[in-house]
C-alpha cells in the first residue's frame, strides 16, 4: 500500500465520521512519527509534510555531516562523511544532509499496522467527541427513537445514530414503548465503560419535569418565575414550588395556563402524572398548608428540633392529605423538608374515642407511628377499616394488624 492510497482511504473514513481537517492531519502526523520513532529511535530530526486532499506524504531526514572518526558519529542527528558521500559525492563536513524517506522503507507490515492505528485513533476520537457532546448536555432534554426494547432497559438512537440508554429505573412506571417511537428524556449522566461512553437518560428525574416547564412556560424559561423545588412520585404525583420576584406575575397561574393549557402538555408527557403547582413562601405554616393541597389544614404545630410537624384536619380532609398510596403526604414532607404527622380533629360524637398514644404500653411505638403516618390517630379510626385496608395503607403484616384490632376492641368492651 503506497502513501497516496493510505492517506486517501484514511481521509475518506475520517470525513465520514465528521472529523475536521486539522484534527485529521494531526492524527496522520502522530501515526507517521510513531513509525519513524520505531524504526529510527527518534523523530526529532525528521520533517513530515502531509497533504490529505492530494494524498501526498513527504518525510525528510536531516543530519549533520561529521568526520568518520568523530565521537558524535552515533548521535541520531549525525552522519559520517563517508556515508554522506554515498548520497552525494561533493558533501563536506559541517553540511546538512536532507534525505527523503519513502513509506516503503518502513516495510509492508509497519504500513498495515499504521493503517489499523489510524482507524482506531478515529474511533477513539469519535468516542471522545460523543462523550464530550453529551457531558455538556447533562440535565437537558433530548429526543431519540426507540430501536430495541430489553427487559432492563430501552435502547434509543439519536439523529446521528448514537446509542442512548433509558434504564427501567429511569422510566415512568406507566411508560409503554414500541420500536420507532420518539421519546423525550433528559441526559441523566454519561459513563465510560471500557473506553466506550454510555449515555444514560431519565424520565423520572425532577430535572426532567423542570425542563418540561421551561419548554411550556415562557416565564420560567426567561427566569421571571423560579422553580424553587420539585418532588415526584413518577407517573403518580408531583409537587412544584414556584416563586416570582415580579408582583405582577402570578407564578401558579402562569405555570398552569389558561384552562390548564400549559400544564396539560406536561401532564401528558408524564403519563398523566398529577402535578400540584404551589406558591413558595418563607412562612413555614403557610407553606405546609399549601404543600398538603388539596386538603385543607385546620391547625398545625411545628417542632424545629425534631423536624416534625403535627397537622390537624377535619375527618373528611384526612384522606385528601394522605392521598392515594400515601403519595400526597410523602411528597409534602419532602417538599418542606419536615416529617409531617396527620391527626384528625375529633367531633363531638367522637369524644368517647381513645387516642392511639394511650396504647403505648401495649402496642410498640413504631407500630403506632406507622398508623399515624396514614392519618390514623384514634382507636375508632383504626377499627373503622378492614384488615385488607390497613395492609394496603401501611407496611404492617396481617398478624400484627389482627393483634392491634384485639387490643383496641378490648378497650371498648371494657
Amino acid at each position: 500500500m503506497d502513501a497516496k492510497v493510505l492517506i486517501e482511504s484514511f481521509a475518506e473514513f475520517a470525513r465520514s465520521k465528521n472529523v475536521d481537517r486539522p484534527t485529521m492531519i494531526r492524527i496522520l502526523e502522530d501515526v507517521f512519527r510513531a513509525m519513524i520513532r520505531k524504526k529510527f529511535e527518534s523523530d526529532e530530526n525528521f520533517d513530515v509534510t502531509i497533504n490529505a486532499d492530494q494524498g501526498d506524504l513527504e518525510i525528510f531526514r536531516y543530519r549533520e555531516i561529521v568526520d568518520d572518526n568523530s565521537e558524535d558519529i552515533w548521535d541520531f542527528d549525525k552522519i559520517s562523511l563517508s556515508d554522506a558521500r554515498k548520497i552525494e559525492k561533493d558533501f563536506e563536513i559541517g553540511e546538512e544532509v536532507y534525505e527523503k524517506i519513502e513509506l516503503e522503507a518502513f516495510g509492508r507490515r509497519a504500513v498495515q499496522m499504521a493503517r489499523q492505528t489510524l482507524i482506531q485513533r478515529i474511533k477513539d476520537l469519535e468516542k471522545d467527541i460523543l462523550y464530550n457532546k453529551y457531558e455538556e448536555q447533562v440535565g437537558e432534554i433530548v429526543s431519540a427513537e426507540v430501536y430495541q426494547i430489553l427487559s432492563r432497559e430501552v435502547l434509543l438512537i439519536d439523529q446521528d445514530g448514537n446509542e442512548l440508554i433509558l434504564p427501567k429505573g429511569e422510566q415512568i412506571p406507566k411508560d409503554r414503548f414500541r420500536k420507532g417511537d420518539s421519546v423525550k428524556a433528559i441526559v441523566h449522566r454519561v459513563d465510560m465503560s471500557n473506553g466506550t461512553p454510555k449515555i444514560i437518560l431519565s424520565r423520572t428525574s425532577p430535572v426532567f419535569l423542570e425542563r418540561l416547564f421551561e419548554n411550556e412556560v415562557p416565564e420560567v424559561y426567561d427566569g421571571l418565575i423560579t422553580i424553587v423545588k420539585i418532588v415526584r412520585e413518577p407517573g403518580e404525583r408531583a409537587k412544584v414550588a414556584v416563586e416570582s420576584y415580579d408582583d405582577r406575575i402570578d407564578p401558579v397561574g402562569a405555570c398552569v395556563g389558561m384552562k390548564g393549557s400549559r400544564i396539560h402538555a406536561v401532564v401528558r408527557e408524564l403519563q398523566n402524572e398529577n402535578i400540584d403547582v404551589i406558591n413558595f413562601t418563607e412562612n413555614l405554616e403557610l407553606y405546609v398548608s399549601r404543600a398538603l393541597s388539596p386538603a385543607k389544614v385546620s391547625s398545625l404545630t411545628i417542632n424545629q428540633e425534631t423536624k416534625r410537624i403535627s397537622v390537624y384536619l377535619k375527618p373528611d380532609q384526612v384522606s385528601l392529605a394522605i392521598g392515594k398510596g400515601g403519595h400526597n403526604i410523602k411528597l409534602a414532607s419532602r417538599l418542606v423538608d419536615f416529617e409531617i404527622d396527620v391527626f384528625r380533629e375529633l367531633s363531638e360524637y367522637e369524644e368517647e374515642d381513645v387516642l392511639l398514644s394511650e396504647f403505648a404500653d401495649e402496642i410498640d411505638e413504631w407500630i403506632l407511628d406507622e398508623l399515624k403516618k396514614t392519618g390514623l390517630d384514634t382507636a375508632k379510626s383504626v377499627l373503622s377499616l378492614s384488615v385488607e385496608d390497613l395492609t394496603r395503607r401501611t407496611e404492617l403484616e396481617e398478624e400484627t394488624i389482627a393483634e392491634i384490632f384485639r387490643i383496641l376492641k378490648q378497650e371498648f368492651e371494657q
